[in-house]
């Protein structure tokens, strides 16, 4: 009988080798589902101002994190996202709105100079996440202000979707009340934009010429009476 002997060198790397590929399994990334979201065609469509947009701490990271059923949070070990997650909500912000309003002129916070918004938007984002047991909630606090800095509208918002416990049906949840949520601010941001261009272009009215005043007649000197009653003026 023939044995076939391997050098122990070469089993090592083997082994090592094989390690490393059960170590290192690829990790699914995952990014926020935009939909349907179309470029806008129209270039003359409202000015907004989108921000400042600010987003909670334990978001502004790749670890996709689970909502566990005591309210903790853990890290995903089988998931993550792709890049910031704050990041992502910003791009998907500014293309959503942008889409919905059929506007190409939104500009990102703080806005260049000789840019006129008609509307600013200020958005605050305090919660979003899921977990295996939990829905997908969202909540945020928007403003809407005027070109000019006065308060339009605002709202406190807390969305919820149900999902199916996957990563992949979490994902999806957390992308559809993110997508409700640019809805609601588009709709005011229509009401209010579109009545802006109306009232910077309404003439501004004439006040009331004053009456012209009346002439006065010269006024005569006074008499001077001289001898024999004889008055010259």
């Amino acid at each position: 009988m023939t044995v076939v002997r391997f050098p122990l060198t070469l089993l090592l790397t083997g082994l090592l080798g094989l390690a490393g590929c059960t170590a290192y399994q690829p990790v699914p990334l995952y990014q926020l589902d935009g939909g349907n979201a179309e470029l806008p065609a129209d270039k003359e469509g409202v000015a907004v101002l989108l921000g400042p947009v600010s987003i909670a701490d334990y978001l502004q990271r790749e670890a996709l994190l689970q909502r566990q059923l005591d309210g903790s949070l853990t890290t995903a070990s089988d998931a993550r996202w792709a890049g910031s997650l704050a990041a992502d909500i910003d791009r998907q912000l500014l293309r959503q709105l942008a889409a919905r309003l059929n506007s190409q002129r939104l500009a990102v916070a703080p806005a260049t100079p000789g840019f006129s918004p008609q509307v600013q938007v200020l958005l605050a984002i305090t919660r979003l996440d899921s977990g295996p047991q939990r829905p997908a909630v969202l909540e945020a606090h928007w403003r809407l202000l005027s070109g000019e800095g006065k308060l339009l509208d605002g709202r406190l918002v807390r969305l919820e979707e149900a999902h199916q416990g996957s990563i992949a049906d979490q994902v999806r949840a957390q992308s559809l009340v993110m997508r409700q949520l640019v809805e609601q601010v588009a709709s005011a941001v229509q009401e209010y934009g579109n009545a802006a261009p109306a009232i910077a272009k309404e003439p501004r009215k004439k006040a009331p010429a004053a009456p012209a005043a009346k002439p006065v007649p010269p006024s005569l000197p006074a008499p001077i009476r001289m001898e024999g009653e004889v008055f010259r003026f």
